[in-house]
């Protein structure tokens, strides 16, 4: 069978290849055949064929690691994140500021062909309701105005996870349109709850029940293996015509919200 997704020799980047989905979507681009370049705050055990430590809270250091890896990069995926008990601006700065700089620090590096994947989160499903506000913040142009802006408007950010997660999702969509006439594409997915090692984070913010809850209709949580294969589909040239998608990976909840399909009562906690 020919080989639809494209990777074999293909260099690609994964930022947050430490653990969870970054790490799945590393190990299986490596069994994929691809030259896998990882950035991570903590080091990986992979045999990827370079690593280099990045924190997303500072562009200085996003900027050495890249420049570290050169060359030129066929593919990006974006899958570090911190959850919402890392503090507010943390995470602001991390799952999105961060993500938006690594962006575009490795765009020069890509050609025609090119492909973007960002993991967002289920919990961004209520960006069309303030989306204004949220283009406040895409629109920023700098790492550092995004920063300021989040701090004059900590109301909005609250815990930072949904917001900086509601930000990607607008980003990517808004971003997409003008990176594809550069022929290069821009996607995200929107995984419902997952076995990672953060899962333990958001089960000491949030009941279990209502975790659990946002895992129906199939009433399990993913893999991170199963949030990694999307992601490599979606750099993949097998999905040369997806962009600017926002990719539901959560066994149906979404669909099964929009139908009126789902236990709304269990989903909020039990609350009437």
């Amino acid at each position: 069978m020919a080989d639809i997704l494209g990777y074999k020799n293909k260099r690609v980047i994964v930022s947050g290849c430490f653990s969870g989905m970054g790490e799945a979507t590393a190990r299986q681009l490596l069994d994929l055949g691809a030259e896998v370049h990882g950035l991570d705050f903590k080091e990986s055990s992979l045999p990827l064929a370079s690593f280099n430590q990045v924190d997303l809270r500072d562009p200085a250091s996003i900027e050495a690691a890249v420049a570290k890896v050169g060359g030129k990069v066929d593919a990006l995926f974006n899958c570090a994140g911190l959850p919402q008990t890392a503090g507010a601006l943390d995470v602001m700065k991390v799952n999105f500021m961060g993500t938006r700089h690594m962006t575009e620090t490795v765009l020069p590096l890509m050609s025609k062909g090119g492909a973007i994947a960002c993991i967002a989160s289920t919990a961004a499903m209520g960006w069309s309701r303030r989306l204004p506000t949220v283009m406040e913040l895409v629109t920023t142009k700098t790492y550092a105005d995004g920063v300021k802006w989040c701090e004059e408007h900590m109301d909005v950010v609250a815990e930072g996870y949904s917001f900086s997660k509601e930000a990607i999702t607008v980003w990517t969509m808004m971003t997409a349109a003008h990176l594809i006439k550069q022929g290069i594409r821009l996607n995200c997915t929107l995984p419902g709850p997952t076995q990672t090692p953060m899962m333990n984070s958001f089960e000491s913010a949030t009941p279990v029940a209502v975790i659990d809850a946002a895992a129906q209709p199939i009433n399990r949580r993913a893999t991170p293996d199963e949030q990694a294969g999307p992601l490599i589909f979606l750099n993949s040239d097998a999905a040369s015509y997806v962009n600017g998608h926002a990719f539901a990976v959560d066994g149906g909840f979404m669909g099964g919200l929009a139908t009126g399909q789902i236990d709304m009562h269990a989903l909020m906690g039990g609350k009437s």
